[in-house]
Formats: C-alpha cells, sequence, structure tokens
C-alpha cells in the first residue's frame, strides 16, 4: 500500500496503556498494469496512486494520471485484475507491517550528530575540540592514509529507511486512514510505502 505521512499522536489502548502513533493516508491504489513472465520477463502488479493534474500530463501518460507508478510482487493467492482498486480495507487492527520513506534531510553535519561521536575532552588546554571526529588514521594504520569507510562528516539524511514490526492501531475505510504505532521516516506529506 502507499500513503502520505501526516500527523503524529497518542493512542490508548483498552487497558490504558498509551503508545505513540503516526495517522497516515493511505491508498486507494488503482491496478494498472499486470506484469507476466511471457510478456515481461517477470510478474508484478503495477499500481498508480494520488491524482496529477491533467495539465502536467504528457500525451503517452494520459491513459494514467497518476502522481506515483509502483510495481509490487503480488502474493501466490492474490486475484488482481486492471482497473481493479485496492483500498486500506486490506488491513486489520494488529496487523504486522514494515514502512519504508525516505528520511528528512539534514545537510551537511558533524560526527556527533552524524554519527554519534562523544566528541573530546573540555579540558587541559583543549578549546575547539568538543565536537571534533579526533584522529582520522595515517601514520602506521593503513600505510598512512583515511580508510575506505570511515566515518566522517559529510550530508546527512535523505536516505530510504524501513522500519520493521509496526503495528496496525486503527484502520478507518471511511476516510481512508491507518493509525501506525511508532514513528515514521520523513516529514508531513512524505510518500510511504506500507508492506504486511
Amino acid at each position: 500500500m502507499l500513503g502520505t505521512k501526516g500527523r503524529m499522536t497518542q493512542v490508548f489502548d483498552d487497558k490504558g496503556i498509551v503508545s505513540a502513533a503516526t495517522v497516515v493516508t493511505a491508498g486507494p491504489l488503482t491496478v494498472t498494469q499486470i506484469k507476466g513472465q511471457e510478456t515481461d520477463g517477470y510478474t508484478a502488479v503495477q499500481t498508480g496512486f494520488g491524482a496529477k493534474k491533467e495539465n502536467r500530463v504528457n500525451k503517452a501518460q494520459s491513459a494514467k494520471p497518476f502522481r506515483v507508478l509502483r510495481e509490487f510482487s503480488p502474493n501466490a493467492d492474490a486475484k488482481l485484475e486492471a482497473g481493479q482498486t485496492i483500498d486500506v480495507s486490506i488491513f486489520t487492527p494488529g496487523d504486522v507491517v514494515a514502512v519504508s520513506a525516505i528520511s528528512k534531510g539534514k545537510g551537511f553535519q558533524g560526527v556527533v550528530k552524524r554519527h554519534g561521536f562523544s566528541g573530546g575532552p573540555r579540558s587541559h588546554g583543549q578549546k575547539n575540540r568538543e565536537r571534533s571526529p579526533g584522529s582520522i588514521g595515517g601514520g602506521g594504520r593503513a600505510g598512512g592514509r583515511v580508510v575506505k569507510g570511515m566515518r566522517m562528516a559529510g550530508r546527512m539524511g535523505g536516505d530510504r529507511i524501513t522500519v520493521k514490526n509496526l503495528k496496525v492501531l486503527q484502520v478507518d475505510v471511511a476516510t481512508n486512514t491507518l493509525v501506525i504505532s511508532g514513528a515514521i521516516p520523513g516529514k508531513p506529506g512524505t510518500l510511504i510505502e506500507i508492506r504486511g
């Protein structure tokens, strides 16, 4: 299922235990194409999500004016046809899902924020070393060069993140809304992918 991330909230269960949750506007998806082994060389279901303005659609895409087209591997028992609509009714409260999305971009960050380094001590004549990376090699190590994969400052965020073992707490078919436990990557409005 595809959807967009909404706000975060709190949900109380029947025992009064509170859990953080994210509201997700999911679907509906429209099956646009069924890809088969004979015609395409692999099996997949292509789905469309979200509406696109007609004046922003070129002639080749005019038959599928969707904002996003995604392909998924179908289950063996799934009976899907082109034109069929899939909505949030496929989920029930208590389902365990994995959610993937692009995380927030945080720009160029230092090693303390990016990798969790502790920084240097603020003592013994060290004035500007609190958030520095420390030694990065050289000398006898690795022949006097910086080894590949050394954790250093750089661009942070903007990666595809998957969070597993999240629980579906509430399903509202009338408004195409899911309430999923925990935090989901990205900012409100981010396109997310929900897999059961």
